[in-house]
């Protein structure tokens, strides 16, 4: 097999046997996943309508009592108290950890993503003996402290200082800092900071129960999320010990980031679970409730809808535990050739950090869709509080916010896709002219590449997809050079195209998957989804690649491309109507998404 490098999927055709699909779990893992599901049915189902009541001191008993189950410590290594556990399993715990509540998921994320993340990562050994194992006990609770009042999505820009004292044994910290999740009961504080003039913000790690100068401001109101304690955080001249530094000195922004990488991925695991969880509401919702003597799950105009929402959660699926397993492998493949097992992990986030935000901006329009479709199939009832889809509505919205926002992820996918292209990490110019070559052929409709796959037609259609990409993505860079990082408008379409292409990939491997694991034959449903999965893939990737014609071309060559999109994005095979019918007659006779674990 190739040398794993993340955004490759661009550039090289992946074999369905390399992917990893959450059916392939084994046993011990599952009976992890099992032990997880029985905590949540017994400590947070019951509890769902209570969370929304701002009750804090709920939400940290049950964060103690999943410490004291070992569910906060699946990354942390064994030597540090953790499981040390692989990657994809522990996002399916997150993600069942963080399905019922957006409060519990927000505390469950930042405590065991952000919030320990930087101290495995760039913690001293004397910082992680010290802290990790209590992060994993749940003896100490972490918040992450980044965002300032003036640095949002520009996190280098914070104004909070950091004074070396004369004797240079600590630093004396003044600041504020803003959205400050699991803050009002939090021990362990990771904070970012300048040092003098430093060109970037230093990390560092403290306890709040030994700082003085750490106030904390009330708790926010919010439009969703009622229990997670979100709160400001004030500093003045709190005093850290100069050992505490994360990493190097005017490194934070590097340690910002990169915890990102991991905070971006867990949230769509966490909004992927919750999107099956919404479903299955609505299921038994559609199946109970009757109009003009009809269960409404019977009319077409739900059943698209219930088809748009199991196609999504399939979709989300398939890609978050491919790009987990990527992960994975990048990690062993390090390790195998003597790097160390948290610099493997580190490296092997940072390679992969486009499909880590392709799933940010992905998982998050995926609970954001259902989570609304969800709304619209209660009708009146789901504007109900009583109901559980209200909400699940409110807490989705912020998905698309923090961890970056869906826009700053967006322009991101671009910017470090061009930038492994421009450092040859990976040859998508060369790619892009092969591509180029290739036009009068495929304006003839003469295909000299061979598509083989038990799904052949839909295999032709990503590969279109994907040549498309590849094509607008360097008429782009061919018109506005540098330049195009300015062009915010039209990064967003790119990274439309972009990440349509991994995800209608993911969804088409994992069935190629299912099917050599089950047949062809008990494979039908999932066929269907990845067939209207690609057709709304093809409306979006329309829309998205005329706006990016339109603006980069004009004359003979702009008549070229649309004719040359109208042959790529062709979906005229599919009897679409009557697929979402079978998607949805069989959400029916299940009763539920059956297409879990």
């Amino acid at each position: 097999m190739n040398k794993q490098i993340g955004c490759s999927f661009l550039v090289e055709e992946t074999n369905f046997n390399n992917v990893f699909i959450i059916e392939e779990f084994d046993k011990t893992s599952l009976q992890m996943i099992e032990a997880t599901r029985e905590f949540v049915k017994k400590e947070i189902e019951p509890n769902v309508h209570e969370l929304e009541n701002k009750n804090y001191e709920l939400v940290k008993k049950i964060m103690k009592k999943a410490g004291e189950m070992g569910l906060l410590g699946l990354n942390i290594p064994e030597e540090y108290g953790g499981f040390g556990m692989g990657f994809n399993l522990s996002m399916f715990i997150c993600g069942e950890m963080s399905c019922d509540s957006g409060s519990i998921a927000t505390a469950y994320g930042a405590h065991t993503g952000i919030g320990t993340y930087p101290i495995l990562y760039y913690g001293s050994e004397d910082i992680k003996k010290e802290f990790l194992p209590k992060i994993a006990s749940g003896e100490w609770i972490a918040c992450y402290n980044l965002t300032e009042p003036e640095a949002g999505s520009d996190a280098n820009s914070g104004k909070t200082i950091a004074v070396l004292s004369n004797d240079k044994k600590s630093y004396e910290i003044t600041g504020q800092k803003i959205w400050i999740s699991n803050a009002g009961f939090s021990e362990v504080f990771i904070v970012f900071a300048r040092i003098e003039n430093d060109k970037n913000i230093t990390g560092f790690v403290l306890k709040k129960s030994e700082s003085n100068g750490v106030t904390l401001g009330e708790e926010e109101k919010k439009l969703g999320l009622s229990s997670s304690s979100t709160r400001q955080v004030f500093y003045d001249k709190t005093i850290v010990p100069s050992q505490q530094i994360l990493g190097e000195r005017n490194g934070g922004f590097k340690i910002a980031m990169n915890s990102l990488n991991v905070g971006r991925i867990k949230l769509c695991a966490a909004t992927t679970a919750a999107a099956e969880k919404v479903l299955n509401i609505s299921i038994s919702y559609a199946l109970q409730r009757k109009q003009f003597n009809t269960a409404i799950i019977d009319y077409g105009a739900i059943q698209e809808k219930f088809a748009h929402m199991a196609t999504k959660t399939y979709a989300s699926n398939a890609a978050l535990y491919r790009a987990g397993n990527d992960i994975e492998t990048k990690i062993s493949e390090l390790i195998k050739n003597g790097t160390e097992k948290t610099d493997a992990k580190l490296q092997s986030l940072l390679s992969y950090a486009v499909e880590c935000a392709i799933m940010k901006v992905y998982g998050s329009e995926v609970i954001m869709y259902v989570s609304d479709q969800a709304i619209q199939i209660h009708g009146g009832m789901g504007y109900s509080a009583d109901t559980l889809v209200e909400p699940a509505y409110r807490d989705a919205r912020i998905s698309r916010i923090y961890e970056g926002t869906n826009e700053i992820n967006r322009m991101l996918i671009v910017e470090m896709t061009l930038k492994k292209a421009i450092k040859k990490e990976l040859n998508i110019f060369k790619k892009i002219k092969e591509i180029r070559k290739r036009i009068p052929l495929t304006l003839l409709g003469i295909n000299k590449k061979i598509v083989k796959s038990s799904l052949s037609k839909e295999k032709q259609i990503v590969v279109n997809i994907k040549d498309l990409t590849l094509l607008l993505l360097g008429l782009a860079a061919q018109k506005f050079k540098a330049k195009l990082v300015k062009e915010q408008e039209l990064l967003l379409r790119i990274a439309d195209l972009i990440i349509e292409t991994y995800i209608s990939e993911s969804v088409l491997l994992k069935t190629e998957k299912l099917i050599k694991l089950n047949g062809k034959e008990n494979c039908i449903t999932q066929i269907k989804m990845l067939q209207n999965h690609l057709c709304e893939s093809l409306n979006t990737i329309k829309q998205a690649s005329q706006e990016i014609i339109t603006t980069c071309s004009s004359g003979f060559e702009k008549k070229i491309l649309f004719i040359l999109l109208n042959k790529l994005s062709n979906s005229n095979d599919f009897k679409i109507k009557e697929i979402r019918r079978e998607i949805a007659l069989r959400l029916k006779n299940d009763g539920k998404y059956g297409f879990s674990i």
